[in-house]
This record gives C-alpha cells, structure tokens and sequence, in this order.
C-alpha cells in the first residue's frame, strides 16, 4: 500500500518552494532537460539511501523525497518569474 499522505504534502511543499526561486537574477540558473535527468537520478539515489519511515512497507525509498524534487522542479518551469 503507497501512503498518499507523504507524496502529496512532498510534491505542495516542493511546489511552493519552487515558486520562490528567480532564475532571471544575476547568477542565472538555467535548467536544461538533460541536467533535470541527472537530478532526478541523483535525488533517487538520495531517497533510496535515506529509506523510507520504519512503519511504512510501500517502497524501500523516501517517496516524499522524490515528489519533493518533482514539485520544486515543476514549480520552478510553470511559475518562473
């Protein structure tokens, strides 16, 4: 059984942080598809070492993690101001 709760409180907290980040200031951040793979891959291999919560027998990585990054990133791409 996949716990909701902690994927989708991940992906708004990581929504809402991405909105904040301003990629149009002086040190310019641009974030191409091929550096957005190898982040992706890192932050799996983060989760996977972090674990998942003792109680919880969904997966054996921290899925809040990764839908973290994924709601930073997606905030990040639709609200770049």
């Amino acid at each position: 059984m996949i716990v909701i709760g902690s994927i989708i409180f991940g992906f708004l907290i990581g929504l809402i942080i991405g909105t904040r980040f301003k990629t149009n200031s002086k040190i310019n951040i641009n974030l191409t598809v091929t550096s957005i793979i190898l982040l992706l891959l890192f932050t799996i291999l983060i989760a996977w070492q972090i674990g998942q919560f003792p109680y919880y027998n969904d997966l054996p990585m921290a899925t809040g993690f990764i839908s973290a990054f994924i709601g930073l990133i997606l905030g990040n791409l639709i609200f770049n101001r």
